[in-house]
């Protein structure tokens, strides 16, 4: 039988919220057993570009990277967000350590290619050193991910925060029984977007189809859960998308998404 991973997500409303975020790493340092942290901070970024005057441009609500927004990202992502987090986990005796996919060389991306959209210094994931994270988890030091990744090359890429989720549950499954935790603001997918308790809590491959006829997945939810079939597909075991209460045995309102 594997060990259990829990692989836990936090997007920037979470970040940018000092409270929210205390009390998210209060929980998150609670979950027993071994655990990785992901976590973006693109709000963050767009204040402190538009502050040295960097214009953030945005396409289907993906960012546009190039090299001067890169070197923004790489700032916010892997310095004041990601050390800001490992400085409040060791804070609450969790003893974490801030990565971005170049070290140890643990998340490899092939920069993406031009089509119809010129992302710039965008990654998409190819690579995931399982064995290499394992020996920082082996040594009882928790992960911090932020969504930089690097070609192997030299290059640094801002790559989704979601997807690396995914992708590094899938590379981990290898080794885990994994599980992710997709955390935000909404108690989970909603049935009615304006009652925060319509929770779908039960999304599989047929639900998904009938949700999307209805109209109930769409815009940045339709990746979103794309991501997590193909991770399920990939070898993880659970997924479950909510606000953070759902990492506490006492909350059972929240999304779980099987094949």
């Amino acid at each position: 039988m594997k060990e259990k991973l829990s692989i836990v997500k936090i997007g920037g409303n979470i970040i940018e919220d000092e409270n929210a975020l205390q009390a998210f790493l209060k929980l998150f340092s609670n979950l027993e057993g071994k655990k990785i942290l992901v976590h973006g901070g693109g709000k963050r970024a767009t204040h402190i570009a538009s502050k040295l005057g960097i214009e953030s441009k945005m396409v289907n609500g993906r960012r546009i990277t190039d090299a001067e927004t890169l070197e923004v990202i790489t700032m916010v992502y892997g310095g004041l967000v990601n050390k800001n987090v490992v400085a409040k986990l060791q804070a609450l005796n969790t003893n974490a350590i801030g990565l971005t996919g170049a070290d140890v060389n643990s998340i490899q991306s092939d920069k993406r290619p031009v089509k119809d959209i010129d992302f710039g210094f965008v990654g998409d994931v190819k690579a995931v050193a399982h064995n290499s994270i394992d020996k920082l988890i082996q040594a009882d030091f928790t992960p911090v991910f932020c969504a930089i990744t690097h070609d192997g090359n030299g290059q640094l890429l801002n790559t989704n925060a979601d997807t690396i989720t995914s992708q590094v549950a899938v590379g981990m499954s290898a080794l885990y029984n994994t599980s992710i935790y997709y955390c935000f603001e909404l108690n989970g997918v909603l049935e009615d977007i304006n009652d925060k308790n319509s929770v779908v809590k039960l999304i599989n491959a047929k639900t998904y189809q009938d949700l999307l006829a209805k109209g109930i997945i769409a815009d940045g939810m339709l990746p979103k859960l794309e991501n997590c079939f193909d991770a399920l597909r990939g070898g993880v075991n659970s997924i479950n998308m909510g606000n953070t209460s759902m990492l506490t045995q006492e909350n059972d309102n929240f999304t779980t998404i099987t094949l």
